[in-house]
């Protein structure tokens, strides 16, 4: 079994925990390397890890959430508790570029010297380390177990050691020719950096929350599925799906002699389940009956959409 292998077989709240754990030790090794040289850049990028501390803690109690079973208030489950966890760091990364940003113009407006260099890169080269080996394991999780917020935190970290590849870069040329001014704008960059990501967060989020449709390669898993029980006498319509955090869900009309009897029409119709569940994990199918000669008219007229 490979590494990714292994990586996607444990559960998202475990990495979360994880990922908890991983931020704290960032945060540490990063506000010393901050402490050590002064940099505004590596300020930048201990903050960035705080938020990372914060998103982290926040899906983890969203993923419990979205694990409890349905009940009379929730008969659908809790699965979309997971938007909201991506929803938040969202925000958290916003407020943490906003922040970032006002301190690097300050810096740009009462330049400071950047002292021990060499230390400063190091700690900050070992907690990009980690980070990195962190989310490359939690996307082979997150694409596993389709977890919305543990991706989420998982693409966070990926920004983050961007980010601190560019502050390592900034700091390497501020001490190589003595520009201060190169500190402050690898911070401005920084803020613009993850307010992008900030941003990209927050619009998945709603589009989780709204019910957008399965992706490109389940719905081809759907058609196949239904183009091999199709049949002069079967035919499937008004194909409609849609997510909801680790779900998918998939509602069809599927025609048949109007002849047959129920018990017949019934175990097809149980068949046709079973084989698109079976080829899409976590796929819940609703599929109505319907005779040959019936159309069913599904849009109201009223609706202007």
């Amino acid at each position: 079994m490979t590494l990714a292998q292994r990586a996607a077989r444990i559960v998202p709240a475990t990495w979360l925990r994880v990922s908890i754990l991983v931020a704290l030790a960032t945060i540490a090794l990063k506000t010393a390397a901050w402490w050590l040289t002064g940099s505004v850049g590596l300020l930048s990028d201990a903050m960035e890890s705080g938020v990372n501390l914060a998103s982290a803690a926040f899906g983890l109690a969203m993923v419990r959430l979205a694990a409890l079973p349905p009940d009379p208030e929730h008969p659908y489950g809790h699965h979309k508790a997971e938007y909201f966890a991506s929803a938040f760091e969202g925000l958290a990364i916003v407020a943490a570029a906003l922040a970032i940003g006002w301190a690097a113009v300050d810096r740009i407006l009462h330049p400071q010297p950047i002292g021990q260099v060499g230390a400063g890169l190091a700690l900050s080269v070992v907690a990009s380390a980690l980070n990195g080996a962190l989310a490359w394991a939690m996307l082979h999780s997150a694409r596993a177990h389709r977890s919305m917020a543990l991706e989420g935190d998982a693409r966070h970290l990926l920004t983050d050691v961007w980010t601190s590849a560019g502050v390592v870069l900034g700091i390497g040329l501020v001490a190589a020719t003595g520009w201060g001014w190169v500190d402050p704008l690898v911070a401005l960059g920084v803020a613009a950096n993850i307010l992008r990501e900030g941003f990209q967060l927050a619009r998945r989020s709603a589009n989780g929350l709204m019910d957008k449709r399965v992706d490109r390669a389940t719905l081809a898993a759907i058609e196949e599925v239904l183009a091999g029980f199709a049949h002069p006498a079967i035919r499937f319509d008004h194909v409609v799906t849609r997510r909801s955090g680790t779900r998918r869900f998939v509602d069809l009309h599927m025609h048949m002699p109007a002849d047959w009897t129920l018990r017949r029409a019934a175990a097809l119709r149980i068949s046709v389940e079973q084989a698109l569940m079976g080829a899409v994990p976590g796929l819940r199918a609703t599929i109505q009956l319907l005779p040959q000669d019936v159309e069913a008219h599904v849009d109201d007229p009223r609706d202007p959409l």
